[in-house]
């Protein structure tokens, strides 16, 4: 709901329609796939991109593939299509990529990151951040690596690491004893702890210790909802092309 007001501010700002579209919290998995048919053939007509929040309810996770199936590459503005993804892992250029894994490589990019040849570990395996952010970060040349729950000894991979993405969705798993200095840390992860939104690392901490850290919120989430908004204007600029 965070993403979804933040996505709703930034587009009033630079002037770009938002349609809500909600659904019953009741709903079954061919509901859900007529209503991304429906929201896609809306797109088509007049719209330049298609979100659908996330998670969706436990009982409709088994129809994810085909329920996202509704939808077109083209429309696909946050990046969560298989195709979408083949075209991160492949290079084409299929769709756009996971919004939050390109944010991660523009937050690098703004602050003159360089990563190649760097160590790169990412924290967390998922197809919304981690495997995709560590492919985008081997495109740059990067040597990756990624950890997760059944990985040993986490602490003793984060040291050896040029630049740290933890995405593990885990507050307070990143700790001091986990970094060193001269390193970047950029912390993807939005969690819920006593009302407040804090990442994954213990930030204060952590920040005494590295060269730079991302804080939560304000970091990546910020640039992940800018990111959206480019690929809508992308969107909006490749179907203008095909109607000239």
């Amino acid at each position: 709901m965070a993403y979804e007001r933040a996505v709703q501010r930034c587009a009033a700002g630079l002037g770009i329609e938002v349609r809500q579209m909600v659904l019953p919290r009741t709903i079954g998995a061919a509901s859900m796939e007529k209503a991304m048919a429906i929201a896609d053939a809306n797109a088509r007509e007049d719209g330049f991109g298609v979100l659908l929040l996330r998670p969706l309810p436990r009982r409709l996770r088994e129809a994810e593939k085909e329920i996202y199936g509704r939808l077109s590459v083209e429309l696909d503005v946050d990046g969560m299509l298989g195709q979408s993804l083949q075209g991160v892992f492949t290079g084409e250029k299929l769709g756009f990529p996971p919004c939050t894994a390109e944010a991660c490589l523009k937050v690098l990019d703004y602050y003159g990151i360089e990563c190649a040849g760097k160590r790169a570990v990412v924290i967390g395996r998922s197809l919304v951040v981690g495997r995709p952010v560590a492919m985008m970060l081997l495109e740059r040349n990067a040597t990756v690596t990624i950890c997760h729950r059944q990985t040993k000894d986490v602490a003793a991979v984060t040291r050896e690491a040029d630049i740290i993405v933890t995405a593990a969705g885990a507050a307070g798993s990143l700790t001091r004893e986990m970094v060193r200095p001269g390193q970047v840390v950029v912390d993807v992860s939005t969690n819920w702890v006593e009302e407040c939104l804090v990442g994954d690392a213990v930030f204060d901490e952590v920040a005494e210790v590295v060269a730079a850290i991302t804080p939560v919120p304000g970091g990546v989430g910020a640039v992940t909802t800018s990111v959206l908004m480019e690929h809508v204007v992308a969107s909006a600029e490749l179907q203008a092309k095909r109607q000239a």
